[in-house]
Order: C-alpha cells, then sequence, then structure tokens
C-alpha cells in the first residue's frame, strides 16, 4: 500500500511542477518535442537514481534535465553533422511559447526572439528564476556557478530584455 501512497504523491507532484519543467527543458532543448523526451528522461533518471537523495526534488530534476538536453544536443549536432556532410537539412525553427491569452503572435514571437539573443548563460539564469522560482542558491547548485554569478547573470538578463523590448512598448 506504501507503494501506491508513493507513486500517487509522485504524480501529483509532477502534475503541479511538470509544465514549468517543461518549459525549463524546452529552452535548453531544439524542439517542444525534444523537451518532452527530455523531461521524460530526466523523470525516469530521478525516480530510478535520484529520489533518495537528500535535497530539493525540483533541484534534482533540472539538473537532470539540464544533462539530458545538453546530452541531446551533442548527440543532435553529430547526427546534424553527418547529414550536412550527406546533403541533407536543417530543421526549421520552433518557438517556446504558447500564444498567452490576449497576447498576439507577434508579441509572442518578439519576446522569443529577445530571449534567443541573450547569452546561454544569462538565458538559463532566467528560465529557473522566473519559470521555477528558483532561488540564487538553488540555480547556483543547478549550473555548478556560485549565487552572486547567478544574481549577475539575471540581472544582465533582465536589463538586456527590457533594453530590447522597452522600444516595444512604447511604440
Amino acid at each position: 500500500m506504501e507503494r501506491t501512497n508513493e507513486q500517487d504523491s509522485w504524480k501529483l507532484w509532477i502534475e503541479a511542477h511538470g509544465p514549468k519543467l517543461l518549459l525549463c527543458a524546452r529552452q535548453w532543448t531544439r524542439s517542444l518535442a525534444d523537451a518532452e523526451d527530455v523531461l521524460q528522461e530526466a523523470f525516469v533518471r530521478y525516480w530510478r537514481h535520484q529520489r533518495q537523495l537528500p535535497g530539493d526534488p525540483q533541484a534534482l530534476i533540472v539538473t537532470s534535465i539540464r544533462r539530458a538536453a545538453l546530452d541531446l544536443a551533442r548527440r543532435e549536432d553529430r547526427r546534424t553533422a553527418r547529414e550536412e556532410k550527406a546533403g541533407g537539412g536543417i530543421e526549421e525553427q520552433v518557438f517556446h511559447f504558447e500564444k498567452l491569452p490576449g497576447e498576439g503572435d507577434e508579441r509572442r514571437i518578439e519576446i522569443e526572439v529577445a530571449l534567443q539573443r541573450l547569452p546561454d548563460e544569462q538565458r538559463e539564469v532566467l528560465v529557473l528564476k522566473i519559470w521555477q522560482e528558483f532561488t540564487f542558491d538553488q540555480i547556483g547548485g543547478v549550473l555548478g556557478i556560485p549565487p552572486n554569478t547567478a544574481a549577475s547573470r539575471y540581472r544582465y538578463a533582465l536589463n538586456a530584455l527590457r533594453k530590447e523590448l522597452e522600444p516595444l512598448c512604447h511604440g
């Protein structure tokens, strides 16, 4: 009976945190399908190997998501290089966000483009801070950087987005 309770509580936890984790995975992947695969792989890794570890389960899963996404990116880069050598093409870019209520596609695309222009290090911190609601200590643990570095990258990302999107707000 205890096994069922553990599985039920885990299902509830996934339902509560899954959408944010998917968005997080999406920032490190090339498509929604890849993000879903990476997220599933991270959940399986966590369930099989990490759930008994001390610490915040969400931080452990985000670390697994990042590692799985990096592994996938390396495999995809090797595959793309082989295909380009053989004359194949590159997949078209797909945007990360669904259309928000009251938001036009144009605005969503502008935000997507602005996010993609951020350096990877800043975008990672921004996603973990805003969508995962991590503290700078947690972000530092996930990314292997000091909390102060995470805070600086977050401020730089916000400033860069503000500068890029400001003309759009006033224009």
